[in-house]
């Protein structure tokens, strides 16, 4: 481990610090899946995993659990789901009840919960997964649940605490989704005290009494079953966002609710900040379905340079995940770090100590042995286009002599690069070379000239060319031509690419190669 601490080192030996020197930590975090989960979740679950890789890196042994609140009731809807009619006529349900509207998962909840699972180990997120719908139906809560209806009265008063109106004499903590309809539009009616509970349903006119040791129908509400689960859980750690740490929200009220009702500290915090996207558009939201997921951000960037994004930053500090140019600078920044960590780069030590610990956070599951094969993302484009999205042509072409496990961390950036061209990339920025059999463009006689003195140029000396001598060498023939340069680079790129510009025309030239080049050149 680097010498130089990072954000997630302080917080690791805050939590040592503040709850001593235990056998277990046990770091928390978790979402409801009410929608698909997207980037801005995930800032949550990998600045928890940060903290648990810190912690580890200490020698400390860590339990890093992941709830899924999958109980809680379907609210909305969301746009881009489909069979919008089915899933409005579970409303009010568990989101576990609702069917998945694809049909390929045993809920709804589960298609969202799936999706995620499956791709967080790609970014090196390993946690336990809690399914508390499993736990609520199991009745495994039903002690904290009846201590909450015990301290009924001290609850409402907490929370009251930091309301315009107080919580009124009947209020419960509890919800109750019906057995006969399963929604949560129920009133409770009474409590023995112990441990039945009646209620009667508005929706359906169902009545009935449970018993909290065997039922599954009665559920915490948010503010209270939060702490509750600290307590259960033996939570030393979970941060949350700055709308769960504002004055009153749900973190000031579980404070004093898991002291005073579970009889069990709050665990170590901080508040993250939000995550928004830049160059496409869209609020990020669950239930309206305007959303952008860990996949999405997948197809545009590799696995490290997403960790990289959220250790480099800090947790309340709100920065965007970009798809426009931005995401050139991104890998740069990203390269030169690789480069510092592996010496191949002199900045002050400070700084090379701040990059290395960054780096050494930002790798999935371990460090390489080797720094791998940097090739520009910049670059990367235009060599992919090159090759019309062909990855193995483009390798191949490229004649590394490097590890099959380089090659493969190559593969995953060329194809974000070629993603990135496709669909976000600006016009100016994307390219497809013309073919040797397409029809020829019409050009005037002296164009034609100047077309055939670039085309005995390649054909002669293109093998002997650095980029600065072809650049030269392009301005020579410009004036051979009797060509304003402008004018001859317009009318290069319309022959190569039927666009009046392109990437810097030496370096395309010498990166298509003299074949490639020739073919396309012929006709003229």
């Amino acid at each position: 481990m680097s010498k130089a601490t990072h954000w997630a080192d302080n917080y690791a030996e805050k939590i040592i610090r503040e709850k001593g020197d235990k056998a277990l930590y046990v770091c928390a975090s978790g979402v409801t899946p009410s929608g698909t989960v997207h980037i801005g979740n995930l800032r949550e679950i990998i600045t928890v995993e940060l903290v648990v890789r810190a912690l580890r890196d200490r020698g400390k042994k860590v339990r890093f659990i992941y709830s899924w609140d999958d109980y809680d009731v379907f609210r909305k809807v969301p746009d881009n789901m489909p069979n919008q009619e089915m899933l409005a006529g579970y409303l009010r349900q568990p989101i576990t009840l609702t069917p998945d509207p694809y049909k390929t998962e045993d809920n709804y909840a589960r298609r969202n919960e799936k999706e995620i699972e499956e791709l967080l180990p790609i970014v090196g997120i390993h946690p336990e997964y809690i399914y508390q719908a499993e736990r609520y139906r199991a009745a495994n809560y039903a002690e904290g649940i009846r201590k909450a209806l015990e301290h009924r009265e001290r609850l409402r008063e907490i929370l009251s605490e930091h309301r315009k109106e107080p919580l009124p004499p009947d209020w419960w903590p509890i919800s109750v989704f019906c057995t006969a309809c399963n929604r949560d539009t129920t009133q409770i009616t009474d409590w023995d005290g112990s441990d039945g509970v009646s209620y009667t349903c508005s929706s359906c006119g169902h009545e009935e009494r449970l018993d909290l040791k065997d039922t599954g129908a009665v559920k915490l509400f948010w503010r209270v079953d939060w702490p509750m689960r600290w307590a259960e859980e033996e939570v030393d750690f979970e941060p949350a966002g700055k709308d769960h740490h504002s004055e009153g929200g749900s973190f000031t009220t579980s404070r004093p609710i898991v002291r005073e009702i579970y009889e069990h500290e709050a665990p170590t915090t901080f508040q993250y900040d939000f995550v928004r996207i830049k160059g496409r558009g869209g609020k990020i939201s669950s239930s309206t379905g305007e959303v952008v997921s860990l996949k999405d951000v997948l197809e545009i960037y590799q696995p490290e340079l997403i960790r990289y994004l959220f250790v480099s930053t800090r947790p309340n500090t709100e920065f965007a995940i970009s798809f426009d140019l931005d995401v050139i600078k991104l890998y740069e920044d990203y390269d030169r770090c690789e480069r510092i960590y592996y010496g191949n780069e002199s900045v002050g030590e400070n700084r090379a100590a701040k990059e290395r610990r960054i780096y050494e956070l930002s790798q999935v599951d371990r460090v390489p042995k080797a720094m791998a094969t940097q090739i520009p993302f910049r670059h990367l484009c235009s060599l992919i286009q090159i090759q019309d999205g062909n990855i193995e042509g483009m390798i191949e072409s490229l004649n590394l002599q490097t590890s099959e496990e380089d090659l493969d961390r190559l593969r995953t950036r060329a194809r974000c690069a070629w993603n990135w061209t496709q669909s976000y990339a600006p016009d100016s920025f994307r390219f497809a070379l013309r073919r040797g059999d397409s029809e020829p463009l019409e050009f005037a006689p002296e164009e034609r000239k100047a077309i055939g003195l670039l085309r005995r140029e390649i054909q002669e000396k293109l093998d002997a060319h650095d980029e600065k001598s072809l650049s030269e060498a392009i301005y020579t023939l410009a004036g051979e031509a009797g060509m304003e340069p402008k004018a001859f680079f317009k009318l290069a790129y319309r022959v190569l690419i039927d666009k009046e510009m392109g990437p810097r025309l030496a370096g395309f030239l010498l990166t298509i190669g003299k074949n490639r080049a020739l073919e396309i050149l012929r006709p003229y």
